[in-house]
């Protein structure tokens, strides 16, 4: 469907658009890409593909080497693009030194964009890169299609993907937060003040400001459905903490393998597709260690560079079930030449989401898995497979053929349990925060209430012993 279909600056009757797109909250969002109204559930007849152009904008500096190798960024970038079936009619990477606050990218690149435009009758634009409302309303007008960015690319793929009431509540909160601050491309047509005594606010600028006054109000109840939500899983959460058994959550980079593996250590058939964002949706399953424990696996949605700060705000409450883990397996694509680089765009993430990066516990909490091993030339393979063995918070496996499954369980299992000491804890009422702390680790054998409060058995490594001395009595916590 062409995007002057979906919205047109010059043809749309805007004064009722956004209103009637906020009475469904997808359709909101779909009104800022405006790639096509029928990427929403309710439609479902066949969609044409739309022709576009993807634009690569990256910094070129002589004395700072990039992160990222230029091959792999775009072909991450034309993986997005074909993450929401585009007809890609051209892409192009494009350098710069200064930043033009007008278009990013100078004059002479947009008049080489407007031609290619023209001759391919492309109808969007993609630009891998963060736009300011600015320059993407300058860019579509002068190069006569709709423009996006990366954020915009990322959120219309989450808003294809999601399945679940929550996800459609996550990507459509995340969704509007966006929308609102680029409202002034949909109403250029009204930004023109009006003359005459005593006033002094034109139309374009009060049917703006109705408009976000409107957007607020979806946001406001957005949010409390997630804050019902954020209690709901608070709720599972405790229950599975009251039964003892661990969590051990998958974190990683989109397309890692992140759900490969989770259907291989739990025996399921969640999807798995070798694309984007695959999965958006957490999903929980039991896995039984060699030692015949079980603990709980949860597979989350998967992170990217420039992931937009609205959908980390929103997804929080998906999120933060890696915040409660005992066990955090960070998936790494071991096959891919931005590995290094990837590791810290997940971090950067999981920073956001204050998880407790203790030093003392950051290796027995994290521990990182090497994905597609089977993809790597023999000597690279045998490299990593001797360094993990000397690493005890590492695991080099192939979730595809299941190399290395064994020694990753094994390797949890030792996080978990293993090299530990029985020790008794006289717990006080008042220290909730502990007890809560000792759940989540799974180090918990035994628990038996008194007046007091309670009596625990704890199965303690060295540093856990060392975490929990800090906040009790020593004559509190005893051997066995």
């Amino acid at each position: 469907m062409p995007l002057d279909n979906i919205i047109n600056d010059n043809e749309v009757n805007k004064s009722s658009s956004i209103e009637n797109d906020l009475a469904e909250p997808s359709a909101a969002a779909y009104l800022y890409s405006g790639i096509s109204a029928s990427t929403h559930a309710h439609v479902t007849h066949a969609i044409v593909p739309t022709k576009a152009i993807l634009v690569h904008v990256y910094a070129k500096h002589p004395k700072v080497p990039p992160t990222r190798t230029l091959e792999a960024s775009m072909e991450e970038a034309l993986g997005l693009a074909e993450a929401i079936s585009l007809d890609m009619r051209y892409y192009q990477a494009i350098p710069i030194q200064k930043i033009n606050p007008s278009t990013l990218i100078g004059s002479g690149n947009v008049e080489n964009l407007r031609q290619i435009v023209a001759a391919e009758k492309v109808e969007l634009a993609v630009f891998d890169t963060i736009l300011s409302p600015v320059q993407q309303r300058n860019l579509e007008r002068d190069l006569k299609c709709k423009v996006i960015d990366r954020t915009g690319l990322i959120l219309e793929i989450f808003g294809r993907r999601a399945r679940t009431a929550e996800g459609r509540l996550q990507v459509d909160l995340a969704l509007l937060k966006h929308l609102r601050s680029r409202l002034v491309r949909a109403w250029t047509h009204l930004e023109r003040q009006r003359g005459g005594f005593g006033f002094t606010g034109g139309p374009g600028e009060s049917q703006m400001e109705l408009d976000r006054r409107m957007i607020d109000t979806r946001i406001m109840k957005l949010e409390s459905d997630l804050d019902q939500v954020k209690r709901t899983r608070s709720l599972h959460r405790k229950r599975r903490m009251r039964s003892d058994t661990p969590m051990v959550a998958l974190v990683g980079y989109t397309n890692a393998g992140k759900s490969t593996l989770f259907n291989r250590l739990t025996q399921s058939d969640v999807f798995a597709k070798d694309q984007l964002f695959a999965t958006l949706d957490p999903t929980i399953r039991p896995v039984k260690l060699p030692n015949g424990r079980t603990v709980l696996l949860s597979d989350t949605v998967g992170f990217i560079s420039n992931l937009p700060t609205q959908l980390v705000a929103a997804f929080r409450a998906t999120l933060e079930e890696v915040c409660e883990a005992s066990i955090v397996l960070h998936v790494r694509d071991a096959a891919h030449p931005d590995s290094d680089a990837q590791k810290q765009d997940v971090l950067s993430v999981l920073d956001q989401l204050e998880i407790d990066h203790d030093v003392e516990f950051l290796k027995p909490t994290m521990i990182d898995v090497y994905n597609k091993v089977d993809l790597l030339p023999s000597d690279q393979k045998e490299a990593l497979s001797n360094m993990t063995q000397r690493e005890q918070s590492a695991a080099a496996v192939s979730a595809q053929t299941g190399e290395g499954i064994d020694r990753l369980l094994q390797t949890i299992q030792d996080a978990l349990f293993d090299n530990a000491t029985l020790y008794q804890l006289q717990l006080p009422l008042e220290a909730g925060d502990l007890l809560a702390w000792c759940y989540r680790r799974g180090v918990i054998a035994n628990r038996e209430n008194t007046d007091a409060g309670c009596v625990l058995k704890l199965n303690l490594s060295q540093a856990h012993y060392d975490y929990v001395s800090q906040y009790v009595d020593k004559n509190a916590l005893q051997l066995c």
